[in-house]
């Protein structure tokens, strides 16, 4: 056989190889899925003892939309069936000002709101609703709903800046519930913007443009708010990493650790235009965020000797460096990644990463485990997450998709 034979010999198993990895990957996930469906909804992680006590067999809100998406792009009738069955849980312990909690515990009839609050349960809360009308209900759940995202809207409205028409939050309160990250948060307001375009909200191009203008602030252009220049005064002075967005900017304070999901989201929820798409993903491919698997979260973990370490940090010694939100791996993370990889007309490049997804989701017999630590690789947090096999079926979707995720074009 000549070489060229050979080569392609190898190429051609090669490739047939990762197409039945990626077939039993999605085995696996439908399998886990259905196998952590309740009657209340989707269940954080599979059910067991540790679950059970760390309080993974919730109903979380985050988790529950993640989910109905993935479920929704199953091609499981019985999954497809259920998507909406853990968004209606939610509804029903919504707060009387809207709020929608960050998860319900049916064994206890407890509705939790963390505590600072949770931000973005009530942002997933309403995109996972949105995207279920466009792909399975036509319009039925939020007609069914209409109050509950009348209220929930009306609550994140209360939380918006009058001049930014972005956000605002305390640290520790959202998915990344023990970081530092407070005042205008890059990935509360890439959820924020996607919602202002899926519910077409007020003031969205204000949104987007105080988002370029303060998570990256390091153009030629100098923002014409008082204000505005004021919160990047420091950062245009300070800041080491002027490829990404900025994790969070607060009075005198911002965050350059490199936040690969609030970046990602940039990219994925149209804050970014197509040059700063590219600069973006880029970036976080030299930082290295996808090797061996995608994606560690941070790019640069913050050190206990940093002004931005917090003693809460090191609860449950979960979040030292190169762990947990501090520079872990989270697979679904990853998912939104290849996502946004695809819909930037990186195509092959996403289905690069998919495959990785997919070995990642195969560590441990398949565990799908919440994340891996960034250093080591060893699998860490609970085994069995709903949104890990969730966020992979949508990824694999949107490698060979030709529509965005949210049926929305680049604004």
């Amino acid at each position: 056989m000549t070489i060229e034979r050979l080569a392609s010999a190898t190429q051609a198993a090669s490739e047939l190889a990762e197409r039945e990895l990626l077939q039993l990957a999605r085995e696996r996930a439908i399998a886990l899925l259905e196998r952590n469906l309740s009657p209340h909804g989707i269940l954080a992680a599979t059910p067991g003892v540790r679950a059970d006590a760390r309080g993974y067999t919730a109903i979380f809100a985050r988790d529950a939309a993640v989910c109905a998406i993935g479920m929704a792009l199953s091609d499981s009738p019985r999954l497809q069936a259920e998507a909406a069955t853990g968004l209606l849980t939610i509804a029903a312990s919504q707060a009387p000002n809207g709020q929608i909690p960050k998860f319900v515990d049916m064994r206890h009839a407890e509705a939790d709101f963390w505590y600072l609050g949770c931000i973005d349960a009530t942002l997933w809360w309403l995109i996972g609703l949105a995207f279920l009308d466009h792909h399975l209900t036509h319009g039925e759940l939020g007609r069914r709903l209409a109050d509950n995202v009348r209220r929930a809207v009306g609550w994140l409205a209360c939380q918006e800046h009058q001049r930014f028409y972005l956000v605002q939050q305390n640290e520790a309160s959202d998915w990344a519930d023990i970081m530092p990250r407070s005042g205008f948060v890059l990935y509360t307001n890439a959820l924020w913007y996607l919602t202002k375009r899926l519910y077409d909200l007020p003031h969205a191009a204000e949104t987007r443009r105080s988002a370029n203008e303060l998570f990256h602030p390091f153009g030629p252009t100098i923002a014409e708010y008082r204000r505005a220049r004021l919160l990047t005064h420091y950062v245009r002075r300070r800041a080491r990493n002027r490829e990404l967005y900025l994790s969070f900017v607060n009075f005198a304070q911002f965050g350059d650790e490199g936040d690969t999901f609030g970046n990602v989201l940039a990219v994925l929820c149209g804050l970014a235009d197509s040059a700063a798409r590219r600069r973006t993903l880029h970036a976080l491919e030299r930082a290295g965020v996808n090797d061996p698997y995608p994606v560690r979260v941070v790019c640069e973990p913050i050190p206990e000797n940093s002004l931005l370490w917090r003693p809460y940090m090191s609860r449950h010694r979960q979040n030292y460096a190169w762990q947990y939100h501090n520079g872990g791996i989270w697979p679904f993370v990853g998912a939104f990644w290849t996502v946004a990889l695809a819909e930037s007309g990186m195509r092959d490049k996403a289905a690069q990463e998919l495959v990785k997804l997919a070995r990642a989701a195969a560590l441990g017999d398949w565990s799908y485990n919440e994340w891996l630590h960034g250093r080591t690789l060893a699998p860490s947090g609970m085994p069995g997450q709903s949104w890990n096999a969730a966020a992979f079926l949508m990824a694999q979707h949107a490698v060979t998709a030709q529509q965005p995720l949210f049926g929305l074009r680049p604004a």
